[in-house]
């Protein structure tokens, strides 16, 4: 289980992370997002629907009150949030499978409310705060396909890294 984390100082940073991710998903995915209310959870799906060629007209909001949104990019994107799934019955009657093991990018926001039994490979995402603007996004891979798209993230890092310096 290979974990690596780095820090946002601005949503804009969030979301650009988010769309880094996003570019190296082939469909298929299952991302789990933890982090308080405000944290910047849907700020990252942001990044991540443009990262997937979702396009500039998709409106990409929490889906708390409807609990799945399903966008079009280069692979369908469905965006759940279980903030507001109380019961086991009520999870099952999401028919969360149906989206879970399909050919799209499945990201759920409140992750931790799914039980650890439904999923065994998915990259974790916790976003926690650091102060008012900075934010630790924590990549956790389980499953090797997932530790592959984490050493994408930290190669993504390194050349963003290089680019910085050269411009000083």
């Amino acid at each position: 289980m290979g974990s690596w984390s780095v820090v946002s100082r601005s949503a804009r940073q969030t979301r650009a992370w988010g769309k880094r991710l996003g570019e190296l998903l082939k469909g298929g995915e299952i991302i789990g997002l933890i982090g308080e209310l405000g944290a910047g959870k849907t700020c990252f799906v942001r990044g991540m629907a443009e990262g997937l060629a979702v396009g500039r007209d998709a409106w990409i909001r929490s889906p708390t009150f409807t609990l799945i949104n399903e966008y079009r990019g280069r692979v369908p994107v469905f965006h759940i949030d279980l903030y507001r799934v109380a019961s086991r019955p009520e999870l099952e009657g999401l028919n969360l499978r149906e989206y879970l093991y399909a050919d799209g990018v499945s990201v759920i926001e409140w992750f931790d409310h799914l039980p650890a039994d439904e999923v065994d490979e998915y990259l974790e995402m916790r976003i926690a705060h650091v102060d008012a603007s900075e934010r630790e996004l924590m990549f956790t891979a389980h499953g090797e396909r997932y530790e592959k798209i984490v050493e994408g993230l930290k190669r993504q890092e390194f050349k963003s890294s290089k680019v910085q310096k050269f411009k000083r």
